[in-house]
């Protein structure tokens, strides 16, 4: 693009606004991303319940460690230092919509081999507010998903206590980048 070319279209692009967009789900593309094998989401069966749910307390943290995940790795995701690859919003969304979105979101993410993901799900100022239900049942659903391996209260500036980062375990892929790469080190 010439100079000028540039002048005039940032010239008629001036009072352009954007488009509002759907902000309930975000996300960026995963680095080396890989053609992976399709997977249809409506023939998975959603293993997620509403049944009688335990009310968490406002004041317990919305966190979880699989056995067998290092202390430091669960350290770095509370301190929001793994980049997050995909956001989901719960915020005001009823209960059996948040359990299909998650279900899909978690699926969709580990089918893209995603690592770290972002939960906004609010938070209520009662312990019977809508914020607080999802909440709960969003400490419950995270442990079902095999693949989560860590969840824990996102960092103020993230969200805070209305937030939460999960860490999904690395997929078979990611594994064998992880090998191939120790390998060259040791040649």
């Amino acid at each position: 693009m010439k100079p000028d070319d540039r002048s005039l279209f940032l010239d008629a692009m001036q009072d352009v606004q954007p488009l509002k967009r759907c902000t309930d789900i975000h996300w960026q593309p995963a680095p080396k991303a890989r053609d992976k094998q399709s997977l249809d989401l409506e023939q998975l069966d959603n293993f997620l319940t509403t049944g009688y749910l335990d009310i968490l307390p406002l004041a317990e943290p919305l966190a979880y460690q699989r056995e067998g995940i290092q202390h430091g790795v669960v350290e770095k995701l509370r301190l929001g230092k793994y980049p997050r690859q995909a956001s989901l919003s719960l915020l005001r969304t009823p209960v059996e919509q948040c359990r299909q979105r998650l279900f899909s979101f978690i699926c969709q993410a580990e089918r893209e081999g995603l690592r770290n993901l972002i939960i906004v799900h609010g938070k209520g100022r009662e312990a019977d507010s809508h914020a607080n239900i999802v909440r709960s049942y969003l400490a419950r659903w995270l442990t079902e998903f095999e693949a989560v391996q860590a969840f824990c209260p996102a960092q103020p500036h993230h969200g805070g206590s209305g937030a939460c980062y999960v860490a999904l375990r690395k997929s078979s892929e990611a594994k064998l980048d992880t090998r191939e790469r120790h390998a060259k080190r040791s040649r």
